[in-house]
């Protein structure tokens, strides 16, 4: 199912709650109450078909960072859990995806503070693909990857801090979408590192997230006036660390960009590499902040970092600062020659289940924090693995714009 208004909200939502948890680790979602979604269903059947609410009836995911009227925030742990109360109002979030007619089937599985980007949970199972038991969702959107991908929500809530999107989209086989930093706003949504926290949406299809990010911004996307549109695509060193099925991907989607119309050149940013030496102790002390008292109740990778983060002194973490600005204007400079940077979201084709992913998690944020640092957009273009599109820092509706121009491509190719 595309995202568009549905005529009959009860039978969409009964068919939706028929595939929750449809993975091998049955662990799509951490709090469902079907009698509560179905009484969301009937109450929108009961006044009517609503066109002008963007997403009328359809079946939406929230990833459990958010607060839900009357559902408990885990935020991925139990200790959380068991000592927060159930939310007594709605996130912003919830209030939106609310106010736009969707019908919230429940809240996701994610990884534990949303601090991973594997999809492993200590306290409630790591979270495996419904179409691949073998291999893992990634993270920390998990659930939200893995509730679209088994089709018991059309759309899902994701947050990306570090990649939390961009991962389990690329990993899944998904299209998805973070908006740039500062778009949204975080009410009712537990934080994890507020200099870098985003919010965004995983689906199907790249033709539906302009109506997605219409439905939960208010942005409207607007063909530009020019038909020209410059991609860089990622080469040299960085690129050089990819398997080979992300390299291939990365064919694909040039190919299919250069028949959008798009110039298409080279773009080799050796100062990439710096990017998580920057990002992962500013996160640990943001994080470690917002956690403190509690490190003990998490799992020890988590509470290791948190430590770390605590340990830090303020005048390193200026140091960390101060390098971050510098990280962000020579980003921003890349955009002057480019509308768009295309590279891969992640570096590799699958995370295995059940093997040790300690290698894995700095292999793949060497990816996705450039991004973070500078604060901006992307879309994840979908393959296998997908890759990552982005754009300047708040220019999300032109990237919303090209990527669903590219969807309807790569629509026309999957027909042909």
């Amino acid at each position: 199912m595309r995202a568009h208004a549905v005529a009959d909200p009860q039978g969409v939502t009964d068919a939706a709650l028929a595939r929750i948890d449809g993975n091998a680790s049955r662990n799509s979602y951490l709090a469902v109450e079907p009698s509560w979604t179905r009484d969301q269903a009937e109450q929108l059947s009961a006044g009517g078909s609503d066109s002008q609410r963007l997403l009328y009836g359809l079946p939406i995911a929230l990833k459990d960072c958010f607060d839900l009227d009357g559902f408990v925030t885990s935020s991925g742990s139990r200790f959380y859990s068991q000592h927060n109360s159930p939310a007594a109002s709605d996130s912003w979030v919830a209030e939106r995806l609310k106010a736009a007619g969707a019908v919230i089937i429940g809240k996701t599985h994610m990884q534990m503070l949303a601090y991973g980007i594997t999809g492993e949970n200590r306290d409630y199972g790591d979270c495996v693909q419904p179409a691949d038991a073998m291999s893992l969702t990634g993270g920390s959107s998990s659930g939200s990857a893995a509730a679209v991908q088994e089709r018991s929500a059309v759309a899902a809530i994701g947050t990306d801090t570090g990649g939390s999107i961009r991962a389990p989209a690329a990993l899944c086989a998904l299209a998805g979408y973070r908006a740039s930093l500062g778009v949204g706003d975080w009410r009712g949504g537990a934080h994890l590192a507020e200099s870098f926290d985003t919010i965004g949406w995983l689906c199907r299809d790249l033709r539906d997230l302009p109506l997605l990010a219409q439905a939960l911004f208010s942005l409207s996307v607007v063909t530009p006036n020019s038909s020209t549109t410059r991609v860089s695509v990622l080469s040299g060193s960085l690129a050089e660390d990819c398997d080979a099925p992300v390299l291939a991907s990365m064919s694909e989607w040039e190919e299919r960009i250069v028949r959008a119309g798009a110039q298409v050149e080279n773009f080799a940013p050796d100062f990439f590499r710096d990017a998580f030496s920057i990002y992962a102790p500013l996160q640990a002390a943001e994080a470690a902040r917002l956690h403190a008292g509690f490190f003990d109740e998490f799992e020890p990778a988590i509470a290791e970092r948190l430590r770390w983060g605590a340990s830090l002194k303020p005048e390193e973490i200026a140091e960390w600062r101060a390098k971050h600005r510098i990280f962000v204007r020579r980003t921003d400079e890349l955009f002057m020659r480019a509308d768009f940077l295309l590279m891969p979201a992640v570096p590799l084709q699958r995370l295995a289940a059940g093997e040790d992913q300690t290698a894995a998690r700095p292999r793949i944020l060497r990816y996705t924090t450039p991004g973070s640092l500078a604060g901006l957009p992307a879309v994840v273009l979908p393959s296998k693995p997908g890759l990552q599109l982005l754009a300047a820092r708040g220019n999300d509706s032109r990237l919303l714009e090209f990527a669903a121009r590219l969807g309807r491509l790569l629509a026309a190719e999957e027909a042909a």
